[in-house]
């Protein structure tokens, strides 16, 4: 059995944090020691580590709960799981692409700037303007 402070540490996580997601319902069955604090088996922690993905792909407390919800009923709820994660995952590719085509901006840019200081091109701006 872990403390909650035990499992913020193994976890890298805030006591605030666990103690929201204990409170919120999000780690079901709960169980206490003799002096009522919270204590934690290696399935719930496994699930903790669930949450904090389930975070870090950005899914909010409700969605979260949704999925607790789904996940509580069973084996019959699979297909729903996968539904939803699939839309997670689509939401989180399109992030990337994002984030992708802002790293290839700022390369380029890098590039053009290299070029202008090395001498290799002229600097031109499209916010100065020219006298043509």
């Amino acid at each position: 059995m872990y403390t909650m402070m035990q499992v913020c540490r193994e976890l890298d996580m805030t006591y605030q944090t666990l103690k929201f997601y204990c409170n919120e319902g999000l780690i079901p069955n709960v169980k206490r020691d003799h002096n009522n604090r919270r204590v934690f088996d290696e399935k719930d922690v496994k699930w903790i580590k669930d949450l904090t993905c389930l975070k870090k792909c950005g899914m909010s407390i409700r969605e979260m709960k949704d999925y607790l919800a789904l996940c509580m009923q069973g084996e019959s709820t699979i297909v729903q799981r996968k539904e939803m994660l699939a839309r997670k995952q689509e939401a989180l590719l399109s992030s990337i692409k994002e984030l992708e085509d802002s790293v290839a901006y700022i390369e380029w840019k890098q590039n053009f700037y290299d070029e202008v200081l090395s001498g290799k091109r002229p600097y031109v701006s499209n916010l100065i303007r020219s006298d043509e």
